[in-house]
């Protein structure tokens, strides 16, 4: 499913043009790839000048061209057709001793430029076409000596080079003459035909596919996520890619298509240690210009988010700014509008009339390993299901009063479980396991609740972010019937949970120390949070007993509110048994700072002119 869905949107993409005009993925048998310089050649095949083929950044980086695809040279030499890096097009490398390289910056690559000069020389000689031509000469009487000479730079070295004829616009690998020649020599006699696993056609099989670039962490050369390479990998005494049938141009198709995705700041993002690439297909593709008039109106002034075309990309873009922190809070809102209408039932065809229910929508998470990349997650939904679950975490989440002014993204949520407050303290693996709840309505996981109960014992701040992310937690438990108990948005009276009222307890406790002294360098809260929360049998007592003297202080000064906290603190004390627990377990620990929240923002909402007498 996953490459048969990879090549697929291979061939969306492949009818489509970037911005510039250019095809948006290169055609068969050609991959996009860092050049960073043109050496324009002569038809005497002498070089004429360098030019460069970079970006215009404060730090210049090499390009991408489309040009015939790389040898995957895990081992042994290779060259490339018409391109490689400097070691083998021109024979000369940057040499690795730091003391030698202040005198001699480079030093000759015999090898490897022995193998660019006969693979070329062998397929040149009978070409008649110029820029063919050239090249053939030029590497007849090329000596790496020369590279010490200009225009040659050691900018250059181990750069990848490409070749123009001089009066030419275009590089000589782009000409009709060397695009045929590639063709040809991509239809090799010995490859063994078999049936495709992908398109299900009779095709030549690929012995090896090309190599997967841009996974975070991964090989810089790239990796596979398809590859046999020692006898306990294969079956039947078959070798490599006949192990698994792929064909040629599927496997091409495919891996172009993930490299592109890998590569797009919109398709692309990182969860935990995960790369992952997401996008969508649909049926419809005549709806595009409702479907571009309604992201138009809601992503206004959010880079990357014009010039929207079909229905899949507005479902891809919807995802993007669900998951990624917001440029523009306003409208972000419409976004969370939209959610929020879903969570409440309404359905996508009402909330969003533009966006189809049955539009696909995969989301793939790879992470590396070795050579090969490994499946962290796949999945395949429609973007209604996908709505579904996004919607249900929206509503996992809620609280009353709503603890935000702009709805709370998942980078925002998980900072609250770093130390210091810093994105890079976030657990990889939490970021991975939450993000796969929360797209495919899965439970939370429990490092999620832990997490969060010794952040706020160790800070003491019980925000309303973490309380609402504690609140999703049991609450979905309780959706997936893994407990028997659900959480309320806002204080229950009624709640007999026992974690839950000592939560609410503790609420009282601090408030009444806090009417009668004051604020305090280091209150109840301070100090005591961490084991009433875990341990209510060592710390609860030992707090009842300075309430009193607190309450009786607060009676002289503050006679309602000492009656109206004394009530507070009789009510949920007739609710509890008479010994407190000795331990509370991990989800009661939730519980506990739930009930202390909603008891403290029930004071908080206290607003009545009998309150303020008082």
């Amino acid at each position: 499913m996953i490459l048969h869905s990879l090549a697929r949107y291979y061939t969306r993409l492949s009818a489509e043009q970037d911005n510039a005009g250019n095809p948006k993925v290169p055609a068969y048998g050609f991959s996009e790839e860092k050049i960073g310089y043109v050496v324009v050649l002569n038809s005497d095949g002498l070089v004429v000048d360098v030019v460069p083929h970079l970006t215009d950044d404060k730090k210049p980086q090499p390009r991408l061209m489309a040009v015939p695809r790389p040898e995957k040279r895990t081992s042994g030499v290779k060259s490339n057709f018409l391109w490689d890096k400097t070691a083998y097009a021109l024979g000369v490398e940057s040499n690795k001793d730091k003391a030698a390289a202040k005198t001699e910056p480079f030093v000759p690559s015999e090898k490897t430029f022995s193998a660019f000069k006969t693979l070329h020389e062998e397929k040149l000689k009978d070409s008649e076409d110029a820029g063919l031509q050239a090249l053939y000469r030029f590497l007849l009487h090329w000596q790496p000596e020369k590279f010490a000479e200009p225009p040659f730079t050691s900018e250059m070295l181990d750069a990848n080079i490409v070749f123009r004829l001089d009066g030419r616009w275009n590089c000589i690998h782009q000409s009709e003459a060397a695009q045929a020649l590639w063709a040809q020599m991509l239809q090799s006699d010995d490859v063994e035909q078999g049936l495709c696993l992908i398109s299900g056609e009779p095709a030549p099989i690929a012995r090896l596919h090309p190599a997967i670039k841009g996974v975070w962490g991964g090989q810089s050369s790239g990796g596979s996520i398809i590859s046999f390479n020692k006898e306990s990998f294969t079956s039947f005494g078959k070798e490599q890619g006949a192990n698994s049938p792929v064909s040629e141009h599927a496997a091409f198709a495919y891996t172009t298509a993930l490299n592109y995705l890998l590569r797009s700041d919109k398709h692309r993002l990182n969860i935990g240690d995960a790369s992952t690439v997401f996008w969508a297909e649909a049926a419809d593709n005549a709806q595009a210009e409702a479907a571009e008039d309604f992201f138009a109106t809601i992503m206004t002034d959010i880079p990357c988010r014009a010039n929207l075309h079909t229905i899949s990309e507005a479902a891809e873009d919807f995802f993007a700014t669900i998951m990624t922190p917001p440029d523009d809070a306003q409208e972000n809102q419409k976004i969370f509008d939209i959610i929020e209408q879903i969570a409440k039932g309404r359905p996508l065809a009402e909330a969003a009339p533009d966006l189809a229910d049955d539009t696909r929508f995969y989301i793939l998470g790879l992470a590396p390993n070795a050579a090969r990349i490994s499946v962290r997650f796949w999945l395949d939904t429609t973007f209604g299901q996908l709505a579904a679950h996004l919607a249900q975490h929206w509503q996992d989440l809620q609280l009353e009063p709503r603890p935000w002014k702009n709805p709370p993204l998942i980078w925002r949520l998980l900072i609250q479980t770093a130390s210091l407050g810093k994105s890079e303290n976030i657990s990889p693996v939490l970021a991975g396991e939450m993000t796969r709840a929360v797209i495919g309505g899965t439970p939370y996981p429990m490092s999620l609740l832990s997490q969060l109960i010794v952040r706020i014992r160790a800070d003491g701040d019980a925000n309303g972010l973490r309380i609402a992310m504690i609140k999703a937690v049991l609450q979905r438990k309780f959706r997936k019937g893994l407990i028997n108990e659900g959480v309320d948005m806002s204080l229950n009276v009624e709640s007999h949970n026992q974690a839950y009222l000592l939560g609410r307890l503790f609420a009282v406790l601090e408030r009444i120390q806090n009417q009668a002294l004051g604020d305090l360098n280091a209150g109840i809260a301070d100090r005591y949070y961490g084991s009433a929360s875990a341990v209510p049998f060592s710390v609860f007592p030992r707090l009842l007993a300075g309430a009193k003297h607190h309450l009786s202080r607060l009676r002289k000064d503050k006679a309602g509110m000492a009656v109206n906290l004394d009530k507070d603190l009789g009510s949920i004390i007739t609710l509890l048994p008479e010994t407190f627990p000795r331990h509370l377990s991990l989800d009661e620990q939730g519980r506990f700072a739930i009930g202390y929240y909603h008891q403290k923002q029930h004071y908080f909402a206290k607003k009545s002119p009998e309150t303020s007498e008082e």
